[in-house]
Protein backbone atom coordinates (compact mmCIF):
# COMPACT_ATOMS: atom_id res chain seq x y z
CA UNK A 1 0.00 0.00 0.00
CA UNK A 2 1.34 3.52 -1.03
CA UNK A 3 1.12 6.59 0.93
CA UNK A 4 -0.54 9.75 0.41
CA UNK A 5 1.45 12.86 0.19
CA UNK A 6 -0.05 14.26 3.51
CA UNK A 7 2.15 11.00 5.41
CA UNK A 8 5.59 12.26 3.68
CA UNK A 9 7.97 13.62 6.54
CA UNK A 10 9.20 15.99 3.45
CA UNK A 11 5.30 17.24 3.04
CA UNK A 12 5.23 18.14 6.49
CA UNK A 13 8.15 19.97 6.83
CA UNK A 14 7.46 21.83 3.33
CA UNK A 15 4.33 22.85 5.27
CA UNK A 16 6.56 24.20 8.08
CA UNK A 17 8.41 26.12 5.06
CA UNK A 18 5.08 28.15 3.88
CA UNK A 19 4.08 28.89 7.31
CA UNK A 20 7.43 30.34 8.19
CA UNK A 21 7.04 32.09 4.87
CA UNK A 22 3.81 33.58 5.24
CA UNK A 23 5.12 34.91 8.95
CA UNK A 24 8.06 36.48 7.54
CA UNK A 25 6.48 38.55 5.12
CA UNK A 26 3.49 39.87 7.76
CA UNK A 27 7.03 42.39 8.80
CA UNK A 28 6.16 46.05 8.01
CA UNK A 29 9.41 46.48 5.75
CA UNK A 30 7.37 44.00 3.51
CA UNK A 31 4.29 46.29 3.15
CA UNK A 32 4.71 47.62 -0.19
CA UNK A 33 6.34 44.88 -1.53
CA UNK A 34 3.57 43.44 -3.44
CA UNK A 35 5.70 41.80 -5.81
CA UNK A 36 8.18 40.46 -3.61
CA UNK A 37 5.57 39.02 -1.11
CA UNK A 38 3.74 37.22 -4.16
CA UNK A 39 6.45 35.68 -5.29
CA UNK A 40 8.25 34.12 -2.28
CA UNK A 41 4.68 32.80 -1.11
CA UNK A 42 4.13 31.08 -4.77
CA UNK A 43 7.70 30.00 -3.99
CA UNK A 44 6.82 28.44 -0.94
CA UNK A 45 3.69 26.84 -2.03
CA UNK A 46 5.43 25.27 -4.95
CA UNK A 47 7.78 23.15 -2.81
CA UNK A 48 4.41 21.80 -1.08
CA UNK A 49 2.34 21.89 -4.14
CA UNK A 50 5.00 19.54 -6.03
CA UNK A 51 5.07 17.26 -3.55
CA UNK A 52 0.99 16.71 -3.71
CA UNK A 53 0.76 16.69 -7.18
CA UNK A 54 3.69 14.48 -7.92
CA UNK A 55 2.57 11.77 -5.45
CA UNK A 56 -0.89 11.59 -7.47
CA UNK A 57 0.70 10.25 -10.38
CA UNK A 58 1.71 6.92 -8.93
CA UNK A 59 4.47 6.30 -11.06
CA UNK A 60 7.88 6.86 -10.14
CA UNK A 61 8.85 8.61 -12.61
CA UNK A 62 6.29 11.34 -12.80
CA UNK A 63 6.94 11.90 -9.03
CA UNK A 64 10.55 12.32 -9.27
CA UNK A 65 10.05 14.44 -11.91
CA UNK A 66 7.61 16.66 -9.28
CA UNK A 67 10.27 16.62 -6.73
CA UNK A 68 12.75 18.17 -8.90
CA UNK A 69 10.29 20.63 -9.30
CA UNK A 70 10.13 21.53 -5.51
CA UNK A 71 13.83 21.31 -5.05
CA UNK A 72 14.13 23.98 -7.41
CA UNK A 73 11.75 25.83 -5.75
CA UNK A 74 13.36 25.83 -2.81
CA UNK A 75 16.81 27.28 -4.02
CA UNK A 76 14.03 30.13 -4.95
CA UNK A 77 13.22 30.15 -1.65
CA UNK A 78 16.41 30.82 -0.47
CA UNK A 79 17.53 33.27 -3.25
CA UNK A 80 14.50 35.44 -1.93
CA UNK A 81 15.78 35.44 1.19
CA UNK A 82 19.26 36.33 -0.01
CA UNK A 83 17.31 39.39 -2.21
CA UNK A 84 15.53 40.76 0.83
CA UNK A 85 18.25 40.65 3.50
CA UNK A 86 20.60 42.60 0.35
CA UNK A 87 18.31 44.75 -0.52
CA UNK A 88 17.88 45.48 3.70
CA UNK A 89 14.09 44.25 3.94
CA UNK A 90 15.05 41.25 6.45
CA UNK A 91 15.33 42.72 9.46
CA UNK A 92 14.13 39.18 11.55
CA UNK A 93 15.41 36.22 13.10
CA UNK A 94 12.45 34.50 10.55
CA UNK A 95 14.84 34.65 7.34
CA UNK A 96 17.05 32.55 8.73
CA UNK A 97 14.97 30.03 10.34
CA UNK A 98 13.53 29.92 6.81
CA UNK A 99 17.09 29.29 5.01
CA UNK A 100 17.58 26.75 7.34
CA UNK A 101 14.23 24.78 6.80
CA UNK A 102 14.15 25.40 2.84
CA UNK A 103 18.14 22.98 3.02
CA UNK A 104 16.15 20.98 5.08
CA UNK A 105 13.55 20.39 2.81
CA UNK A 106 15.97 20.36 -0.28
CA UNK A 107 17.91 17.85 1.47
CA UNK A 108 15.05 15.65 2.14
CA UNK A 109 14.12 16.12 -1.31
CA UNK A 110 17.31 15.02 -2.70
CA UNK A 111 17.36 11.80 -0.38
CA UNK A 112 13.46 11.24 -1.64
CA UNK A 113 14.74 11.36 -5.16
CA UNK A 114 17.56 8.83 -4.89
CA UNK A 115 15.66 6.14 -3.31
CA UNK A 116 12.09 6.70 -5.75
CA UNK A 117 15.57 6.26 -8.40
CA UNK A 118 17.27 3.36 -6.66
CA UNK A 119 13.58 1.53 -6.47
CA UNK A 120 13.16 2.03 -10.81
CA UNK A 121 16.94 0.94 -11.07
CA UNK A 122 16.16 -2.62 -9.03
CA UNK A 123 12.87 -2.68 -11.21
CA UNK A 124 14.87 -2.98 -14.44
CA UNK A 125 17.33 -5.47 -13.22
Amino acid sequence: MTKNFEEFPVYQKSLDLVQKIFEYVKNDSFKNEFEFVNQIKRAGISVANNIAEGSEYNSNRQFIRFLKISKGSCGEVRNMIFISKKVGLDDENIGDEILVLSKEVSSNLSNFIKYLSQNIEKRNL
